[in-house]
């Protein structure tokens, strides 16, 4: 069985934090991969809440360079240099990342010392990839730099037990080369490998956070297991989505309906809303079913 992939929203705010919701942060945790989408201010206290060690990072995914989105960055930083964090931290973003994080780091005192490797990332697809996973990203319009990103956990070969046991072939080394797709012979017999595997399906995981609408959203989230987007307005204030080049919870629900994602989780919650979520969780339900709200500390297990 795949190892699970885990989703803990750590804020779920929009530009201004509220006591319920903190700013922009979720993690996604998938074996030792631990990636942090966004660090808004107040992340890694949100870490303590939830009881996650935040040593275990690896890697830090930047959307656009917005305070509601990293100005929890720098404390981030500090305290893992003040834990001795041994790892080198990755982070990706879009271009003047570079330059921002150098900025940023110096407008205080930074004690002590980070490994950090910052990649911007200009070119849309796919930037980190291994055998288990990959790391996509897509340019989305907010006005100044700003990505989307998708987390895939490739399918893998998987011997059938029941077909295996039918063959009469006894557990060995060669179960590695079924596992690559490759045929084997043993006691002087064939077997394809494609008789006694089979392949899991990929499992991907969309994150869309401060956007205007556009189709080609559509295109990026294709096929989603789980797709998370910014929902900052009603279709009410679809005027205001427009000014602020947000989403409405509306255009989420289309952009997860023309996709054929599997399920819709709403974030970066306006204030405007918080004592009528209904209005904007019934708007998103109306076009697609399977939606949620995200609120702070939620978890998501995808299996």
């Amino acid at each position: 069985m795949a190892e699970k992939i885990n989703i803990t929203f750590l804020g779920t705010s929009d530009a201004i934090p509220s006591i319920r919701r903190n700013h922009t942060s979720i993690l996604l945790t998938f074996k030792d991969e631990n990636i942090l989408i966004d660090c808004g201010e107040g992340t890694q206290r949100q870490f303590k809440k939830a009881k996650i060690n935040l040593l275990k990072i690896t890697k830090l995914l930047i959307t656009h360079w917005h305070g509601d989105h990293v100005l929890g960055i720098p404390g981030l930083l500090q305290t893992l240099a003040f834990n001795n964090y041994q790892k080198t931290l990755f982070i990706y973003g879009p271009e003047g990342t570079k330059k921002l994080i150098k900025q940023m780091l110096k407008t205080f005192v930074f004690s002590g010392e980070i490994k950090l490797k910052i990649t911007e990332i200009k070119q849309q697809g796919v930037f980190f990839e291994n055998q288990e996973i990959s790391l996509s990203s897509k340019k989305v319009y907010h006005g100044i730099p700003c990505n989307a990103y998708s987390f895939t956990r490739k399918g893998q070969i998987k011997i059938d037990k029941n077909k295996l046991k039918k063959s009469k072939l006894s557990q060995g080394p060669f179960l590695k080369k079924l596992k690559q797709g490759k045929d084997i012979t043993y006691k002087g017999k064939k077997y394809k490998a494609k008789n006694l595997t089979f392949q899991e399906p990929d499992k991907k995981i969309t994150f869309i956070l401060d956007t205007g609408f556009n189709n080609s959203l559509i295109d990026f989230a294709k096929n989603s297991e789980l797709l998370i987007t910014d929902s900052s307005f009603s279709e009410k204030d679809k005027e205001l989505s427009q000014a602020s080049k947000h989403l409405t919870a509306k255009q989420a629900a289309e952009i997860a309906k023309k996709a054929k994602a599997k399920k819709l989780i709403l974030t970066h919650i306006s204030q405007r809303y918080s004592t009528n979520l209904k209005e904007i969780l019934n708007e998103a339900k109306k076009v697609f079913k399977n939606t949620s709200i995200a609120k702070d500390f939620d978890k998501i297990v995808i299996e």
